[in-house]
């Protein structure tokens, strides 16, 4: 048995006992993280400076920083997540339980990538954990540093049983795939997550696609300029231009494209001096295979500003290309690194036209300031993300889900049949930017299974009748109407809000005889609305109810009134008592019939 399926099959006994389903469990886990990610910066921000010539500022900023913020959202709001989620009721479940609960998938797999090695591999390590699944985490082997220093030291600090890293190249990352998982979480390129969707396809089970592609910038002629390319500057060569989210190319009109490239050099030299290559804030491409593709990709196109290179460092300067067309080699697949490519049209219309004859980017970036045009590209292209007037922010914002978008075109020339039988060979995802999302909340619904909860009484039998045979018309009528009829629980709630005011105008209380002292001080006033249907012929009249259920507490002399009576259940209007009190209640329909109370006090 090989290393990779040991690991995850001591994963799944270990999950099989229960031992991630109690929360106290899970924050545990989440509060351990959070303890391995602020204890062991230093260690962290060493190995990827090593890797990716990162800064440890850099590093802290772009990676752990985000971590914290996950690990402590997680914390704060695993017991909301995990809780039963109510929904909307039909006439024939309104008296039942029917909520949705979310429950662990089982063993997750999870394979990072290289350009932010600990932040992709251990966001979804957090949803996975806040989840209560057990986790193999696979770190890049490309981030070779990173991924020592993750064997290492992250099982000091979680349960190597339920979270084991198994690290290794191709070899080990194919024996992972050849087991089954119960849901892979995959951040990379399209090429392997191609071959990722295939492998998973043979046990059906479910996957996260987080990929790539290349992101538009679109900047408006009318926009503040100098802002806009600030911005994307920053965007585009944070981490060496080696960020899944990072401008991949500019589009403008060409009347503006020379203030864009002068705009652009002057952001260079302020954010990396004259000299990227002796700034420590500026880092080198990840191995030599990818600084010769950067190299040959920069040959698509008319250097504008940068070009440098160094293969012994593999440093690439931060360069923008003038003039791109769309044939350029440049403009075929993702950048991945220093290289701006701007590219004329003539306008907004241009624009989005190149955008939608390409694949669904994982982001589409505009800069203007007009709503108007913002908007418009909101609504005419489609991508997994939009973000106008700044760049790659958007990340941070746990709230928003993060992932791709793709569309399903068939690339096979195989008969049908055999599409049918090899589905992942005969499709391919052409938005190459993945498929689904995660952060906060949304990576703890990915690696849950929401589970349908509708709990019944042994009552009722006479209204279940309809379903049972004979079927007849009249049954038929009756089905329809209790199985189509929606109950609107905020509907209901603001008319019970108002039906409490309704109820305590009519609720009157008499005092005929003054010269006794009596203080009342009635509390717990319930008003409970619900519909009432008259079946006229084949129609139905609603009508709206009222009960109004209310505790007495007379603390003076009222000794015909028991302590704490329920007047709703005396059927009495009004209610007199022997010292001359009257207490009308109106309307007073019947006992308590759906837990939908208004409350509130009254004095009097």
């Amino acid at each position: 048995m090989s290393r990779e399926e040991l690991a995850v099959l001591r994963a799944r006994r270990t999950f099989q006992t229960g031992k991630t389903k109690p929360l106290e469990f899970r924050l545990q886990q989440l509060k351990n993280l959070l303890r391995f990610v602020t204890e062991r910066t230093k260690d962290i921000a060493a190995a990827v400076k090593k890797d990716l010539g990162r800064s440890e500022h850099g590093t802290e900023l772009f990676e752990t920083m985000g971590l914290e913020a996950e690990i402590n959202l997680a914390v704060g709001k695993l017991a909301e997540w995990a809780a039963p989620r109510p929904v909307e009721k039909n006439l024939l479940t309104m008296s039942d339980e029917v909520y949705i609960q979310p429950e662990p998938l089982g063993v997750v797999l999870i394979i990072g990538a290289w350009n932010y090695p600990w932040a992709v591999t251990l966001q979804p390590l957090v949803g996975a954990i806040a989840a209560g699944n057990a986790a193999v985490i696979k770190p890049s082997e490309v981030s070779l540093h990173s991924s020592k220093v993750m064997e290492e030291l992250l099982p000091l600090y979680l349960d190597k049983d339920l979270y084991p890293v198994v690290t290794g190249g191709v070899s080990e990352t194919q024996e992972l795939l050849k087991q089954r998982f119960d849901h892979i979480f995959y951040t990379g390129s399209s090429t392997v997550g191609k071959l990722v969707m295939e492998a998973a396809a043979r046990h059906l089970t479910p996957v996260t696609l987080e990929l790539g592609g290349k992101s538009p910038c679109y900047i408006d002629k009318d926009c503040d300029i100098a802002v806009a390319c600030r911005r994307i500057t920053w965007g585009k060569f944070v981490n060496c231009g080696q960020t899944c989210i990072a401008p991949d190319y500019v589009l403008c009109e060409p009347s503006i494209q020379s203030r864009v490239i002068e705009e652009i050099t002057k952001n260079i030299k302020e954010f990396y001096t004259d000299n990227p290559k002796t700034f420590d804030d500026y880092g080198r491409i990840i191995n030599q295979q990818h600084f010769k593709r950067l190299v040959a990709l920069m040959g698509g196109g008319k250097v504008a500003v940068g070009g440098d290179s160094d293969e012994s460092e593999r440093y690439i300067a931060p360069t923008v290309l003038k003039d791109v067309t769309a044939e350029s080699k440049v403009m075929k697949e993702e950048i991945f690194g220093p290289l701006l490519p701007i590219v004329n049209v003539s306008g907004v219309d241009e624009a989005i036209r190149f955008i939608n004859d390409r694949e669904k980017p994982l982001v589409v970036y505009v800069f203007s300031n007009q709503n108007k045009l913002i908007k418009r590209l909101i609504a005419e292209t489609s991508s997994g993300a939009f973000l106008a007037n700044d760049c790659l922010v958007h990340f941070s914002v746990n709230a928003l889900p993060f992932g791709g978008v793709g569309e399903w075109r068939i690339v096979s020339p195989e008969p049908p049949l055999l599409l049918l039988i090899h589905l992942t060979h005969a499709m391919a995802c052409s938005g190459n930017s993945g498929m689904g999302s995660y952060h906060g909340r949304h990576t703890f619904d990915q690696l849950s299974h929401l589970r349908s909860c509708l709990i019944k009484q042994l009552k009722m039998e006479r209204v279940n009748s309809m379903r049972y045979p004979p079927h007849t018309a009249k049954k038929l009528g009756w089905a329809r109407f209790f199985l189509l009829k929606q109950v609107n629980v905020c509907r209901l709630q603001r008319v019970a809000l108002m039906a409490t005011f309704i109820g305590l105008a009519a609720f009157v209380v008499q005092v005929r005889d003054v010269n006794i002292d009596i203080y009342w001080h009635l509390t717990d006033v319930y008003v409970y609305v619900f519909p009432v249907y008259v079946r006229k012929g084949v129609s139905f009249t609603k009508r709206v109810c009222v009960c109004v259920r209310t505790f007495v507490y007379p603390p003076l002399r009222i000794p015909t009134i028991p302590h704490a009576c329920d007047l709703t259940q005396q059927w009495l209007c009004p209610l007199q008592t022997k010292q001359g009190v009257v207490l009308e209640i109106c309307p007073l329909i019947c006992p308590l019939l759906f837990n939908y109370p208004a409350c509130c006090s009254l004095f009097c």
